[in-house]
């Protein structure tokens, strides 16, 4: 899990009104809106772990063992989030913050996609 608020923050600082759109183009990510550093996130995982077992009931089956509950992931977990932005500033709750959330180690590399819409 990675933590992307600071910089969608920064994307949208300076903007007016509207809406962050956050999209991860990937087969196994998901974006989630979640507190983080009091436990929650790493429930997030381990609740990952009960519901997706990592071991050899999936059909998807190349990569890593129990890499086919990486793709089932997004239905799980969306890969996209939407955040109302006013003033420049992201309009989350006291303890959201904005992650990326992926379990699939055979891909370490991953791409964000920002966009803004102002209105």
């Amino acid at each position: 899990m990675a933590d992307l608020t600071d910089e969608c923050a920064e994307f949208v600082r300076g903007e007016a009104d509207g809406l962050l759109h956050v999209f991860v183009p990937h087969a196994t990510a998901g974006v989630a809106l979640i507190e983080t550093g009091s436990g929650s996130d790493e429930d997030l995982l381990a609740q990952l772990d009960v519901l997706l077992p990592r071991d050899d009931r999936w059909r998807h089956r190349h990569g890593s063992a129990g890499h086919g509950r990486d793709h089932v992931l997004p239905a799980i977990v969306a890969p996209h989030a939407c955040i109302p932005v006013l003033d420049g500033l992201l309009q989350l709750g006291t303890w959201q913050r904005i992650c990326l959330v992926d379990t699939n180690t055979d891909n370490p590399q991953r791409h964000v996609r920002l966009s803004f819409l102002a209105g």
